[in-house]
């Protein structure tokens, strides 16, 4: 059973159209430190957790990764997507950071509000169209499997 009282950190490979504009994306603008990397592949360290960019050259100059929409609480929200659960604090200072070069697919806002597993939530994504979600709890330890 894959049950744990102690986080160990994710991988999770990705593919994107071009290591340069995904380099740019997750480690100029989002500021992630870059790990190892080749002429195919980039880790990058998405708060202690290890993000691995692969370029697929199927999805073309202006590709984009297919996803769909999935209705949650009013919002069409993007899946596939990964993200991160943060503090509170780091969740406002990513949404101000973020907001000069991303256009929201879901602004920031509180989802679930006055309910278990109330939220702050926003989604986002990168230059290849792999969403990203980034929420926090105020108490995460009663509301992240709030039911």
């Amino acid at each position: 059973m894959l049950t744990s009282t102690s986080l160990t950190p994710f991988h999770l490979a990705i593919q994107v159209r071009n290591l340069e504009e995904a380099r740019d994306f997750y480690g100029v603008k989002m500021g992630l430190p870059e790990g190892r990397s080749s002429e195919h592949w980039i880790d990058f360290n998405l708060l202690g957790h290890q993000l691995v960019v692969h370029v697929n050259p199927s999805l073309g100059p202006n590709g984009k990764v297919s996803q769909i929409g999935n209705h949650v609480d009013g919002h069409g929200v993007p899946v596939p997507h990964f993200g991160v659960v943060l503090e509170i604090e780091q969740w406002e200072a990513l949404a101000e950071q973020v907001k000069g070069f991303v256009d929201f697919v879901i602004e920031p806002y509180v989802r679930f509000k006055g309910q278990p597993g109330e939220q702050a939530t926003m989604f986002f994504l990168d230059p290849s169209g792999n969403a990203l979600e980034f929420k926090a709890f105020r108490d995460i330890e009663k509301s992240l499997f709030a039911k």
